[in-house]
């Protein structure tokens, strides 16, 4: 699989996110982020188990990808308990632009092209109309709620320079992603031990947070990171544009609402920028 496939696969995965998160809102974030993280790495226990070696990284890898994987989910969480979650999500979808405009400041080699954040600020655009469309344009947050955004402002920073930062490290074997999740899982679990109230969750319950770890929380931490590996940050930093228009998509579906014209104008400049930002060799 070309790097392409590789990130179009993990965007597949995450796009069923929403949906699934949905399905269990009722559960404690911490709780769902660190069952569905753990499970998602089993994926890789075999491999760990046959080769101990697959999971023999040095410390600073291992405490970038748990900066990545838990501090990125942890101030997810905070932003969407105090701020709006519609501009709080929002706002945490800046991560591929910031991907797009770091990359030359963390990367060695990379230069920005005009046409760059040219197509990083239409995708931007298209995200956006994408997100408030389908919730209708949610009002603005009081001002008693204003901090909550720079949580998930931090968020988006994480994952962004978590991404590029993956290739400055010495090279790791895509299956230590797995080793990343179950740290990340339990540190998730952990602080639901001390934020968050017990909960019994029935046999739907399971179902759909193993769903959720082994697709959006699983195997699409494993794609991207072939991707990234594989590819261009700044080519796949677009692509990521996709995220927020197959979410909505999906969600929409599942709910049954109808498709509106904010939803063709963001896919209109989604696709546009991927394009363009293909073509900013």
């Amino acid at each position: 699989m070309s790097s392409t496939l590789h990130a179009l696969a993990a965007i597949a995965l995450w796009a069923t996110l929403a949906s699934l998160g949905t399905s269990l809102s009722h559960l404690p974030p911490f709780l769902l982020t660190g069952l569905a993280l753990v499970i998602g790495s089993a994926m890789s226990w075999p491999l760990a188990l046959r080769d101990r070696k697959a999971w023999a990284i040095p410390p600073r890898t291992l405490a970038l990808g748990v900066y990545g994987l838990f501090g990125f989910h942890f101030l997810l969480f905070i932003a969407l308990r105090h701020a709006p979650p519609v501009e709080a999500n929002l706002v945490n979808y800046l991560w591929p632009l910031f991907m797009v405009v770091l990359a030359p400041v963390l990367l060695p080699g990379m230069s920005l092209r005009p046409l760059h954040v040219l197509a990083a600020l239409l995708g931007f655009a298209g995200a956006a109309i994408a997100i408030l469309g389908a919730r209708g344009g949610a009002g603005a947050a009081g001002a008693s709620s204003y901090w909550g955004f720079l949580p998930a402002l931090g968020s988006a920073f994480i994952w962004a320079s978590y991404s590029l930062w993956t290739q400055r490290v010495p090279a790791f074997p895509t299956t230590a992603i797995g080793l990343f999740g179950l740290l990340s899982g339990a540190l998730s679990l952990v602080c639901h031990a001390l934020l968050e109230p017990s909960v019994t969750l029935s046999p739907r319950d399971w179902m759909l947070v193993v769903l959720c770890g082994l697709g959006p929380l699983g195997a699409a931490f494993f794609f991207w990171d072939l991707a990234l590996k594989r590819g261009d940050a700044r080519q796949i930093g677009i692509l990521s544009y996709l995220t927020p228009l197959a979410s909505t998509a999906l969600l929409m579906l599942v709910t049954g609402r109808a498709l509106s014209w904010s939803i063709a104008l963001a896919a209109v400049l989604i696709i546009s920028a991927a394009v363009m930002g293909t073509r900013a060799r």
